[in-house]
């Protein structure tokens, strides 16, 4: 049998997925932390919108807006750094996931299955 090569494998995460990953972590330790707001987490997609690509910032903009005047019971929040909506128990059920989040050619609209 030939030898498998370790190094044909995968190489572990991408650096954009690290830092996903680290936003994520600080997500959730904010929400840890007694006192958190809706307030927080609105001005959180407020920024996540504002520092997205010209193109993508005006998708973002217009999917937040029809989510906040179509489902008001939804929480804005971040979700690994892209613009979420939770429901009331905290779950992400629809985020925004700009094109050059992880290098796609296009912006990603999804829901959870908790949808």
């Amino acid at each position: 049998m030939p030898a498998k090569d370790a190094q044909t494998q995968t190489e572990g995460f991408s650096a954009e997925e690290r830092a996903a990953m680290k936003k994520r972590a600080a997500e959730l330790r904010a929400e840890g932390k007694k006192g958190a707001k809706k307030a927080d987490g609105l001005q959180a997609v407020l920024d996540a919108i504002a520092g997205m690509a010209p193109e993508d910032r005006a998708l973002a903009e217009r999917v937040h807006v029809t989510v906040t005047a179509t489902a008001p019971e939804l929480t804005p929040k971040t979700w690994y750094g892209m613009p979420a909506y939770a429901n009331a128990d905290g779950k992400v059920v629809v985020f925004f996931q700009d094109s050059g989040k992880f290098k796609y050619r296009y912006s990603t609209l999804g829901f959870q299955e908790d949808a």
